[in-house]
């Protein structure tokens, strides 16, 4: 033997141990696979079906957000933190305003004849908006029906909407249905 010899190290069984380690993380991760929001498509127009009447302006809740992330609430601007208690004072109409949606007399179990508003909110967002203020716009609309229907559940049965039976949650919602319109993405412009 040498003065300094080094011992070696055997190591190609470290190889086969990497391996097996990472075969063994691969097999025991789980990834997230399901994200974004939970919407439903509408169902297929059948082609010769009439295309419906069109939506008259009181009945329509414009809302633009523009490339600078800038929301336009019925052609002025708003802020995000206003705009649940806008859409809530849109779909509600307390007073009956003219400017505001109308009304049709509908019959909705447990609640008889009862007034359920032809509103509609439509977003429309720019194509260099931001992904996140898109979804905080999405949230604050989820909100205001949230509350909605909330509200109404504990007036009629004193419980939370997420509390009631199946038919009692379906009464709410055609008295409240969420009317979300949302069109392609496209050039509004950078300046509100």
């Amino acid at each position: 033997m040498g003065k300094r010899d080094v011992p070696e190290v055997n190591a190609g069984s470290m190889a086969d141990i990497a391996f097996l380690l990472l075969i063994f993380f691969l097999v025991t991760t789980t990834m997230d696979t399901d994200s974004g929001l939970m919407t439903q498509l509408p169902p297929p127009v059948p082609i010769d079906q009439e295309p419906p009447p069109p939506i008259k302006d009181r009945n329509v809740f414009t809302i633009l957000i523009n490339s600078k992330n800038q929301l336009l609430v019925k052609g002025k601007p708003m802020r995000v933190e206003e705009l649940k208690d806008a859409a809530k004072e849109f779909v509600m109409n307390p007073n009956r305003e003219e400017k505001m949606p109308e009304f049709k007399q509908e019959e909705v179990d447990f609640f008889g004849l009862y007034e359920v508003s032809k509103g509609v909110i439509s977003l429309q967002n720019d194509n260099g908006t931001q992904y996140a203020r898109y979804l905080l716009v999405q949230n604050e609309l989820q909100r205001a029906y949230s509350e909605l229907r909330n509200e109404l559940a504990r007036r009629k049965w004193n419980k939370d909407y997420e509390q009631l039976n199946d038919d009692q949650q379906k009464a709410i919602r055609t008295i409240y249905p969420q009317r979300i319109s949302e069109a392609e993405p496209k050039n509004i412009g950078k300046k509100l």
